[in-house]
């Protein structure tokens, strides 16, 4: 985990300077704002993660002397042939284009979505792979 909160503390300077350097050239109160809290944000990480590394057994992934075998094997389970994602990613969409154009696109795209979600949810359930 040291190499992550290693990275974040990088993301963090690096932040942080640009948003001294953007403020500046630019003299724009907005973009500093968010520059500096992306810095804060990476910051946080770092600070966690940096901590946790202390406190916790090194990973496998992390030991020079570990063999592959000792790394979690179980990644977890993917639905190969799932629709479901598409219709997520659509449902998200319309919520967006309600968000630019009117209200009511805004319900229809909620609809659509909770609807999508049940239905990924509730796929090994019913159908051709009911388990």
């Amino acid at each position: 985990m040291k190499v992550e909160g290693l990275l974040f503390a990088l993301a963090t300077a690096f932040f942080v300077i640009v948003s001294g350097i953007y403020w500046y050239f630019s003299r724009d109160p907005i973009g500093t704002t968010a520059l500096a809290l992306c810095g804060g944000l990476a910051f946080l990480v770092a600070f966690y993660v940096l901590y946790t590394a202390k406190r916790v057994y090194p990973r496998p992934e992390d030991r020079l002397d570990a063999n592959i075998d000792e790394a979690d094997p179980e990644y977890g389970f993917f639905s190969p042939h799932s629709w479901w994602p598409l219709a997520v990613g659509f449902g998200t969409f319309v919520i967006v284009l309600g968000l630019i154009f009117a209200v009511w696109v805004i319900v229809l795209g909620v609809t659509l979505l909770m609807l999508a979600i049940i239905g990924w949810l509730f796929e090994y359930y019913r159908g051709d792979f009911a388990q």
